[in-house]
Protein backbone atom coordinates (compact mmCIF):
# COMPACT_ATOMS: atom_id res chain seq x y z
CA UNK A 1 0.00 0.00 0.00
CA UNK A 2 1.39 3.67 -0.93
CA UNK A 3 1.91 5.90 1.28
CA UNK A 4 0.57 9.84 -0.07
CA UNK A 5 2.10 12.85 -0.08
CA UNK A 6 1.41 16.13 -2.06
CA UNK A 7 4.96 16.54 -3.21
CA UNK A 8 7.28 13.03 -4.10
CA UNK A 9 10.80 14.77 -5.10
CA UNK A 10 12.98 12.12 -7.06
CA UNK A 11 16.86 13.17 -6.46
CA UNK A 12 17.99 15.21 -3.05
CA UNK A 13 20.83 17.19 -5.60
CA UNK A 14 20.93 20.72 -5.62
CA UNK A 15 17.17 21.12 -7.86
CA UNK A 16 15.64 18.46 -5.71
CA UNK A 17 16.38 19.50 -2.19
CA UNK A 18 15.04 22.85 -2.61
CA UNK A 19 11.81 21.55 -4.29
CA UNK A 20 11.81 19.36 -1.20
CA UNK A 21 12.85 22.45 1.36
CA UNK A 22 10.29 24.60 -0.29
CA UNK A 23 7.39 22.49 -0.69
CA UNK A 24 7.33 21.82 3.18
CA UNK A 25 7.90 25.53 3.91
CA UNK A 26 4.63 25.91 2.28
CA UNK A 27 2.96 23.43 4.60
CA UNK A 28 3.06 20.38 1.89
CA UNK A 29 3.36 16.90 3.33
CA UNK A 30 6.80 15.93 1.30
CA UNK A 31 8.86 13.17 0.93
CA UNK A 32 12.67 12.88 -1.12
CA UNK A 33 14.19 9.76 -2.59
CA UNK A 34 17.72 9.91 -2.96
CA UNK A 35 19.97 6.79 -3.71
CA UNK A 36 23.77 8.21 -3.13
CA UNK A 37 26.22 6.96 -1.21
CA UNK A 38 29.42 8.67 0.69
CA UNK A 39 32.64 7.50 1.02
CA UNK A 40 32.25 6.34 4.19
CA UNK A 41 29.50 3.70 2.77
CA UNK A 42 26.63 6.20 4.33
CA UNK A 43 23.75 7.85 2.27
CA UNK A 44 25.11 11.38 1.42
CA UNK A 45 21.97 14.30 0.42
CA UNK A 46 23.07 16.49 -2.08
CA UNK A 47 23.66 15.43 -5.59
CA UNK A 48 26.61 15.29 -7.68
CA UNK A 49 27.71 19.15 -6.61
CA UNK A 50 27.72 18.67 -2.82
CA UNK A 51 29.23 15.42 -3.14
CA UNK A 52 31.70 15.14 -6.30
CA UNK A 53 30.63 18.27 -7.62
CA UNK A 54 30.85 22.28 -6.96
CA UNK A 55 31.84 21.90 -3.45
CA UNK A 56 34.78 19.49 -3.42
CA UNK A 57 36.37 21.03 -6.32
CA UNK A 58 36.50 24.23 -4.94
CA UNK A 59 37.52 22.87 -1.44
CA UNK A 60 40.46 21.61 -3.22
CA UNK A 61 41.33 24.42 -5.81
CA UNK A 62 41.64 26.92 -2.60
CA UNK A 63 43.82 24.42 -1.04
CA UNK A 64 45.88 24.37 -4.46
CA UNK A 65 45.66 28.37 -4.80
CA UNK A 66 47.12 28.65 -1.31
CA UNK A 67 49.62 26.81 -2.26
CA UNK A 68 50.65 28.09 -5.54
CA UNK A 69 50.88 31.89 -3.97
CA UNK A 70 53.03 30.33 -1.62
CA UNK A 71 55.63 29.57 -4.06
CA UNK A 72 54.75 32.53 -6.70
CA UNK A 73 53.33 35.87 -4.98
CA UNK A 74 53.77 35.89 -1.47
CA UNK A 75 57.53 36.72 -1.63
CA UNK A 76 55.82 40.16 -3.63
CA UNK A 77 54.90 41.09 -0.15
CA UNK A 78 57.47 40.04 1.53
CA UNK A 79 56.70 36.78 2.86
CA UNK A 80 59.59 34.55 3.02
CA UNK A 81 59.76 30.93 4.29
CA UNK A 82 61.22 27.51 2.99
CA UNK A 83 60.68 23.94 2.15
CA UNK A 84 56.90 24.80 1.16
CA UNK A 85 55.11 20.83 0.81
CA UNK A 86 51.76 19.92 -0.09
CA UNK A 87 50.38 17.07 1.85
CA UNK A 88 48.12 15.60 -0.23
CA UNK A 89 45.81 13.02 1.55
CA UNK A 90 45.46 16.02 4.35
CA UNK A 91 44.00 17.75 1.53
CA UNK A 92 41.88 15.16 0.50
CA UNK A 93 40.37 14.94 3.82
CA UNK A 94 39.80 18.96 4.56
CA UNK A 95 37.63 18.39 1.32
CA UNK A 96 36.16 15.12 2.63
CA UNK A 97 35.27 16.95 5.73
CA UNK A 98 33.62 19.82 3.78
CA UNK A 99 31.27 17.51 1.92
CA UNK A 100 30.08 15.49 4.75
CA UNK A 101 29.48 18.88 6.88
CA UNK A 102 27.83 20.06 3.90
CA UNK A 103 26.06 16.75 3.06
CA UNK A 104 24.91 16.19 6.58
CA UNK A 105 23.39 19.54 6.56
CA UNK A 106 20.98 18.82 4.21
CA UNK A 107 20.08 15.63 6.09
CA UNK A 108 19.01 18.47 9.20
CA UNK A 109 17.33 20.50 6.82
CA UNK A 110 14.87 17.79 5.72
CA UNK A 111 14.45 16.67 9.46
CA UNK A 112 13.86 20.19 10.96
CA UNK A 113 11.80 20.41 7.59
CA UNK A 114 9.67 17.64 8.57
CA UNK A 115 10.57 15.90 5.14
CA UNK A 116 10.09 12.14 4.81
CA UNK A 117 13.44 10.59 3.63
CA UNK A 118 13.49 7.60 1.64
CA UNK A 119 17.61 6.20 0.66
CA UNK A 120 17.28 4.10 -2.42
CA UNK A 121 16.36 4.61 -6.39
CA UNK A 122 12.98 5.68 -6.98
CA UNK A 123 11.50 4.91 -10.65
CA UNK A 124 7.89 6.89 -11.78
CA UNK A 125 5.14 4.32 -12.65
CA UNK A 126 1.73 5.08 -13.64
CA UNK A 127 0.02 7.48 -11.73
CA UNK A 128 2.07 9.64 -9.84
CA UNK A 129 3.08 6.52 -7.64
CA UNK A 130 6.95 6.12 -6.91
CA UNK A 131 8.47 2.63 -6.65
CA UNK A 132 11.74 2.76 -4.47
CA UNK A 133 14.10 0.04 -4.19
CA UNK A 134 15.71 1.00 -0.99
CA UNK A 135 19.64 -0.03 -0.02
CA UNK A 136 18.43 -2.74 2.66
CA UNK A 137 16.79 -4.31 -0.57
CA UNK A 138 13.09 -3.47 0.52
CA UNK A 139 10.75 -1.90 -2.12
CA UNK A 140 8.07 0.67 -1.17
CA UNK A 141 5.37 3.05 -2.94
CA UNK A 142 5.03 6.90 -2.26
CA UNK A 143 1.56 8.39 -4.01
CA UNK A 144 1.97 11.88 -5.06
CA UNK A 145 -0.27 14.45 -5.74
CA UNK A 146 2.63 15.85 -7.66
CA UNK A 147 5.71 14.06 -8.48
CA UNK A 148 9.02 16.11 -8.91
CA UNK A 149 11.80 14.55 -11.20
CA UNK A 150 15.41 15.66 -9.93
CA UNK A 151 17.48 12.49 -10.89
CA UNK A 152 20.37 14.91 -12.06
CA UNK A 153 23.60 14.32 -14.45
CA UNK A 154 26.37 11.50 -14.53
CA UNK A 155 29.62 11.94 -16.14
CA UNK A 156 29.55 11.20 -19.97
CA UNK A 157 31.87 7.74 -20.82
CA UNK A 158 33.23 7.29 -24.48
CA UNK A 159 33.35 4.19 -25.96
CA UNK A 160 37.23 4.41 -26.23
CA UNK A 161 38.23 5.93 -23.03
CA UNK A 162 36.17 3.33 -19.95
CA UNK A 163 36.38 4.56 -16.49
CA UNK A 164 38.55 2.18 -14.52
CA UNK A 165 38.48 4.67 -11.34
CA UNK A 166 42.09 4.46 -11.25
CA UNK A 167 43.86 5.60 -14.50
CA UNK A 168 41.39 6.43 -16.67
CA UNK A 169 38.47 8.60 -14.40
CA UNK A 170 36.04 10.89 -14.10
CA UNK A 171 35.58 14.14 -11.90
CA UNK A 172 34.80 11.63 -8.95
CA UNK A 173 38.34 10.08 -9.70
CA UNK A 174 40.33 12.96 -10.24
CA UNK A 175 39.16 14.26 -7.17
CA UNK A 176 40.70 11.88 -4.65
CA UNK A 177 43.78 11.13 -6.34
CA UNK A 178 46.82 9.86 -3.35
CA UNK A 179 49.31 11.46 -5.00
CA UNK A 180 49.95 14.06 -7.33
CA UNK A 181 50.47 12.38 -10.66
CA UNK A 182 53.44 13.11 -12.96
CA UNK A 183 51.78 13.24 -16.55
CA UNK A 184 47.67 13.88 -16.08
CA UNK A 185 46.01 14.45 -19.54
CA UNK A 186 42.47 15.72 -19.75
CA UNK A 187 40.12 15.31 -22.78
CA UNK A 188 38.06 18.22 -22.78
CA UNK A 189 38.65 22.04 -21.75
CA UNK A 190 35.38 22.95 -20.43
CA UNK A 191 34.83 23.84 -17.01
CA UNK A 192 35.50 20.23 -15.49
CA UNK A 193 38.49 19.74 -17.54
CA UNK A 194 40.31 23.55 -16.76
CA UNK A 195 39.50 23.43 -13.20
CA UNK A 196 40.55 19.92 -11.97
CA UNK A 197 43.42 20.52 -14.73
CA UNK A 198 44.41 23.16 -12.42
CA UNK A 199 44.36 21.93 -9.43
CA UNK A 200 47.02 18.88 -10.19
CA UNK A 201 48.98 21.54 -12.22
CA UNK A 202 49.38 23.77 -9.58
CA UNK A 203 50.80 20.57 -7.80
CA UNK A 204 53.29 20.02 -10.07
CA UNK A 205 51.44 17.58 -12.65
CA UNK A 206 52.09 18.25 -16.31
CA UNK A 207 48.68 18.43 -17.71
CA UNK A 208 48.25 18.10 -21.19
CA UNK A 209 44.75 19.14 -22.52
CA UNK A 210 42.86 17.59 -25.63
CA UNK A 211 40.08 19.70 -26.88
CA UNK A 212 38.23 18.65 -30.25
CA UNK A 213 36.94 21.92 -31.07
CA UNK A 214 38.69 23.85 -32.79
CA UNK A 215 37.87 27.21 -30.63
CA UNK A 216 39.08 27.44 -26.87
CA UNK A 217 35.76 28.44 -24.48
CA UNK A 218 33.56 29.08 -27.14
CA UNK A 219 31.04 29.61 -24.96
CA UNK A 220 32.71 32.52 -23.54
CA UNK A 221 33.05 36.31 -24.98
CA UNK A 222 36.46 35.83 -27.72
CA UNK A 223 38.26 38.53 -25.79
CA UNK A 224 37.87 36.93 -22.69
CA UNK A 225 38.64 33.28 -23.94
CA UNK A 226 41.44 34.87 -26.27
CA UNK A 227 43.21 36.13 -22.31
CA UNK A 228 42.05 33.22 -20.72
CA UNK A 229 44.10 30.80 -23.05
CA UNK A 230 47.38 33.03 -22.69
CA UNK A 231 47.02 33.07 -18.68
CA UNK A 232 46.38 28.95 -18.63
CA UNK A 233 49.41 28.95 -20.96
CA UNK A 234 51.64 30.79 -19.12
CA UNK A 235 50.13 28.59 -15.36
CA UNK A 236 51.52 25.78 -17.33
CA UNK A 237 48.77 24.54 -18.91
CA UNK A 238 49.45 22.59 -22.05
CA UNK A 239 45.77 22.79 -24.54
CA UNK A 240 45.71 20.99 -27.29
CA UNK A 241 42.76 22.49 -29.70
CA UNK A 242 41.72 19.94 -32.68
CA UNK A 243 43.05 17.18 -31.12
CA UNK A 244 40.39 14.38 -31.16
CA UNK A 245 40.93 11.38 -29.32
CA UNK A 246 40.27 8.19 -31.08
CA UNK A 247 42.38 5.51 -28.46
CA UNK A 248 43.03 4.76 -24.94
CA UNK A 249 45.26 1.97 -23.30
CA UNK A 250 46.33 0.92 -20.07
CA UNK A 251 49.27 -0.63 -20.44
CA UNK A 252 51.53 -1.00 -16.97
CA UNK A 253 50.64 1.51 -14.62
CA UNK A 254 50.94 4.47 -17.27
CA UNK A 255 47.94 5.41 -20.23
CA UNK A 256 48.53 5.71 -23.98
CA UNK A 257 45.83 8.00 -24.86
CA UNK A 258 45.81 8.29 -29.25
CA UNK A 259 44.52 11.18 -31.04
CA UNK A 260 44.41 13.16 -34.34
CA UNK A 261 45.78 16.92 -34.30
CA UNK A 262 44.57 20.24 -35.28
CA UNK A 263 46.59 19.13 -39.00
CA UNK A 264 45.09 15.53 -38.97
CA UNK A 265 48.35 14.00 -38.11
CA UNK A 266 48.24 10.83 -35.64
CA UNK A 267 50.03 11.38 -32.57
CA UNK A 268 49.86 9.39 -29.39
CA UNK A 269 50.80 10.99 -25.44
CA UNK A 270 51.65 8.71 -22.49
CA UNK A 271 50.48 10.05 -19.05
CA UNK A 272 50.02 8.50 -15.43
CA UNK A 273 45.97 9.56 -15.11
CA UNK A 274 43.52 10.53 -17.72
CA UNK A 275 40.72 12.41 -16.92
CA UNK A 276 37.67 12.52 -18.98
CA UNK A 277 35.70 15.51 -19.19
CA UNK A 278 33.73 15.80 -22.33
CA UNK A 279 30.56 16.80 -20.41
CA UNK A 280 27.54 15.50 -18.44
CA UNK A 281 24.15 13.68 -19.65
CA UNK A 282 20.59 13.42 -17.67
CA UNK A 283 20.43 10.62 -15.57
CA UNK A 284 17.20 9.10 -16.68
CA UNK A 285 18.10 5.56 -17.41
CA UNK A 286 15.47 3.40 -14.94
CA UNK A 287 13.77 6.60 -14.15
CA UNK A 288 10.47 6.05 -15.89
CA UNK A 289 8.51 2.65 -15.76
CA UNK A 290 5.63 1.98 -18.31
CA UNK A 291 2.72 4.44 -19.31
CA UNK A 292 3.79 6.96 -17.21
CA UNK A 293 3.19 9.50 -20.20
CA UNK A 294 6.56 11.29 -19.95
CA UNK A 295 8.94 11.79 -22.52
CA UNK A 296 12.75 12.11 -23.27
CA UNK A 297 14.17 13.37 -26.08
CA UNK A 298 17.11 12.35 -28.05
CA UNK A 299 19.57 13.49 -25.29
CA UNK A 300 17.59 11.39 -22.48
CA UNK A 301 16.66 14.79 -20.56
CA UNK A 302 12.86 14.50 -19.14
CA UNK A 303 10.65 16.74 -22.03
CA UNK A 304 9.74 20.07 -19.91
CA UNK A 305 7.46 22.92 -20.83
CA UNK A 306 9.00 26.26 -19.97
CA UNK A 307 7.32 26.35 -16.22
CA UNK A 308 9.41 22.42 -15.74
CA UNK A 309 5.67 20.34 -16.52
CA UNK A 310 5.97 17.32 -18.08
CA UNK A 311 2.65 17.55 -19.66
CA UNK A 312 1.56 14.97 -17.41
CA UNK A 313 -0.88 16.12 -14.73
CA UNK A 314 1.28 17.08 -11.37
CA UNK A 315 4.55 15.48 -12.73
CA UNK A 316 7.50 18.03 -12.76
CA UNK A 317 11.20 17.46 -13.66
CA UNK A 318 13.93 20.31 -13.22
CA UNK A 319 17.27 20.50 -13.03
CA UNK A 320 20.15 18.70 -14.76
CA UNK A 321 18.02 15.76 -15.89
CA UNK A 322 16.09 18.40 -18.36
CA UNK A 323 17.07 21.37 -20.98
CA UNK A 324 18.80 24.30 -20.21
CA UNK A 325 22.41 25.03 -18.57
CA UNK A 326 23.90 22.08 -15.80
CA UNK A 327 24.20 24.79 -13.46
CA UNK A 328 23.48 23.90 -9.16
CA UNK A 329 22.55 27.66 -9.14
CA UNK A 330 19.86 27.29 -11.85
CA UNK A 331 18.50 23.81 -10.77
CA UNK A 332 18.03 25.72 -7.25
CA UNK A 333 16.02 28.41 -9.13
CA UNK A 334 13.70 25.50 -10.97
CA UNK A 335 13.34 23.56 -7.62
CA UNK A 336 11.90 26.70 -5.86
CA UNK A 337 9.71 27.81 -8.99
CA UNK A 338 8.14 24.61 -9.13
CA UNK A 339 7.07 24.28 -5.33
CA UNK A 340 5.59 27.80 -5.70
CA UNK A 341 3.98 26.60 -8.74
CA UNK A 342 2.64 23.84 -7.01
CA UNK A 343 1.35 25.96 -3.73
CA UNK A 344 -0.68 28.25 -6.43
CA UNK A 345 1.94 31.32 -6.24
CA UNK A 346 4.06 32.41 -9.20
CA UNK A 347 6.60 30.63 -9.95
CA UNK A 348 9.59 31.95 -12.89
CA UNK A 349 13.10 31.37 -13.94
CA UNK A 350 14.37 33.98 -15.86
CA UNK A 351 17.38 32.31 -17.89
CA UNK A 352 18.49 35.26 -20.03
CA UNK A 353 20.49 36.30 -16.10
CA UNK A 354 21.77 32.90 -14.93
CA UNK A 355 25.40 33.91 -14.39
CA UNK A 356 28.36 31.46 -15.43
CA UNK A 357 31.58 30.98 -13.52
CA UNK A 358 34.90 28.75 -13.94
CA UNK A 359 36.68 28.84 -10.69
CA UNK A 360 40.45 28.88 -12.45
CA UNK A 361 42.87 31.37 -12.15
CA UNK A 362 42.02 33.90 -13.33
CA UNK A 363 38.37 32.94 -12.45
CA UNK A 364 35.72 33.49 -15.63
CA UNK A 365 32.36 34.76 -14.89
CA UNK A 366 29.55 36.14 -17.29
CA UNK A 367 25.88 36.72 -17.70
CA UNK A 368 23.95 37.54 -20.68
CA UNK A 369 25.15 37.77 -24.44
CA UNK A 370 28.61 37.61 -25.65
CA UNK A 371 29.69 40.12 -28.33
CA UNK A 372 29.79 37.55 -30.97
CA UNK A 373 26.28 36.51 -29.97
CA UNK A 374 24.79 40.02 -30.30
CA UNK A 375 26.78 40.45 -33.90
CA UNK A 376 25.13 37.16 -35.10
CA UNK A 377 21.64 38.61 -34.14
CA UNK A 378 21.83 42.11 -35.45
CA UNK A 379 21.47 43.85 -31.85
CA UNK A 380 23.01 47.02 -32.06
CA UNK A 381 25.16 47.66 -28.84
CA UNK A 382 28.14 49.30 -27.44
CA UNK A 383 30.87 48.29 -25.57
CA UNK A 384 32.95 49.34 -22.41
CA UNK A 385 35.62 47.44 -21.09
CA UNK A 386 37.95 48.54 -17.98
CA UNK A 387 41.34 46.37 -17.00
CA UNK A 388 42.21 45.55 -13.36
CA UNK A 389 45.37 46.60 -14.13
CA UNK A 390 44.10 50.27 -13.52
CA UNK A 391 42.41 49.00 -10.52
CA UNK A 392 44.21 50.17 -6.80
CA UNK A 393 42.47 46.99 -5.09
CA UNK A 394 43.78 44.91 -7.47
CA UNK A 395 46.95 45.65 -7.77
CA UNK A 396 47.54 45.64 -4.10
CA UNK A 397 46.30 42.22 -3.68
CA UNK A 398 48.78 42.04 -6.78
CA UNK A 399 45.72 40.17 -8.95
CA UNK A 400 46.11 43.22 -11.36
CA UNK A 401 45.35 40.49 -14.41
CA UNK A 402 42.40 40.36 -16.44
CA UNK A 403 39.08 43.32 -17.19
CA UNK A 404 35.94 43.26 -17.42
CA UNK A 405 33.11 44.23 -19.98
CA UNK A 406 29.58 45.58 -20.25
CA UNK A 407 27.53 45.27 -23.15
CA UNK A 408 24.40 47.43 -23.48
CA UNK A 409 21.94 48.05 -26.41
CA UNK A 410 23.27 51.29 -28.53
CA UNK A 411 19.89 52.81 -28.61
CA UNK A 412 18.46 51.87 -25.28
CA UNK A 413 21.95 51.69 -22.91
CA UNK A 414 20.18 48.54 -21.05
CA UNK A 415 22.55 46.24 -19.70
CA UNK A 416 22.61 43.01 -22.56
CA UNK A 417 25.54 41.22 -20.74
CA UNK A 418 28.64 41.63 -18.37
CA UNK A 419 31.92 39.38 -18.66
CA UNK A 420 34.89 38.86 -16.40
CA UNK A 421 37.95 37.93 -16.39
CA UNK A 422 39.99 38.13 -12.56
CA UNK A 423 40.20 38.15 -9.11
CA UNK A 424 36.82 37.32 -7.33
CA UNK A 425 34.89 37.22 -11.23
CA UNK A 426 32.08 34.47 -9.55
CA UNK A 427 31.14 37.22 -7.01
CA UNK A 428 32.00 40.61 -9.00
CA UNK A 429 29.51 38.83 -11.44
CA UNK A 430 26.24 39.63 -9.50
CA UNK A 431 26.63 43.13 -9.89
CA UNK A 432 25.15 42.25 -13.97
CA UNK A 433 22.70 39.77 -12.86
CA UNK A 434 20.95 41.95 -10.67
CA UNK A 435 21.52 44.96 -13.28
CA UNK A 436 19.92 42.93 -16.07
CA UNK A 437 17.11 41.35 -13.76
CA UNK A 438 15.76 44.76 -13.11
CA UNK A 439 16.31 45.98 -16.69
CA UNK A 440 19.33 48.49 -15.85
CA UNK A 441 21.06 50.48 -18.13
CA UNK A 442 24.63 51.15 -18.36
CA UNK A 443 23.87 54.61 -17.22
CA UNK A 444 22.60 53.10 -14.00
CA UNK A 445 25.73 50.89 -13.13
CA UNK A 446 28.05 54.12 -13.99
CA UNK A 447 25.85 56.08 -11.52
CA UNK A 448 25.83 53.83 -8.43
CA UNK A 449 28.50 54.42 -5.85
CA UNK A 450 31.22 51.93 -4.95
CA UNK A 451 33.78 51.69 -2.68
CA UNK A 452 37.49 52.63 -3.10
CA UNK A 453 39.05 50.61 -3.32
CA UNK A 454 37.32 47.44 -4.36
CA UNK A 455 37.82 45.65 -7.33
CA UNK A 456 34.08 46.46 -8.20
CA UNK A 457 35.15 50.05 -9.76
CA UNK A 458 36.47 47.95 -12.53
CA UNK A 459 32.61 46.98 -13.18
CA UNK A 460 31.60 50.79 -12.66
CA UNK A 461 34.12 51.84 -14.77
CA UNK A 462 33.30 49.34 -17.49
CA UNK A 463 30.25 51.02 -17.28
CA UNK A 464 31.13 54.41 -17.35
CA UNK A 465 33.24 53.66 -20.38
CA UNK A 466 30.23 52.27 -22.74
CA UNK A 467 29.45 56.05 -23.15
CA UNK A 468 33.31 57.05 -23.31
CA UNK A 469 33.86 58.94 -19.91
CA UNK A 470 35.47 56.48 -17.90
CA UNK A 471 37.83 58.41 -15.53
CA UNK A 472 40.69 56.28 -15.11
CA UNK A 473 41.51 54.90 -18.65
CA UNK A 474 41.64 56.54 -22.25
CA UNK A 475 38.23 56.12 -24.18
Amino acid sequence: MSENFDVVVIGAGPAGYHAAIRAAQLGLKTACIDAAIGKDGNPALGGTCLRVGCVPSKALLDSTHQYENMLHKFDQHGISFSNAAMDVNKMVARKDAIVKQFTGGIAMLFKANKIATYYGFGQLQAGNVVSVKQHDGSTVELKGTNVIIAAGSDSIELPFAKFDGKYIVDNVGALDFTDVPKRLAVIGAGVIGLELGSVWKRLGAEVTILEAAPTFLAAADAEVSKLAAREFKKAGLDILLGAKVSKTEVVGEEVVVTYTDAQGTEQTITVDRLLVAVGRKAASKGLLGEGTGVQLNERGQVVVDDHCHTGVNGVWAIGDCVRGPMLAHKGFEEGIAVAELIAGLPGHVNFDTIPYVIYTGPEIAWVGKTEQQLKEEGVPYKAGSFPFAAVGRAVAMAEATGFVKVLAHAETDRVLGLHIIGANASELVHEGVLTMEFSGSADDLARICHAHPTLSEAIHDAAMAVSKRAIHKTN
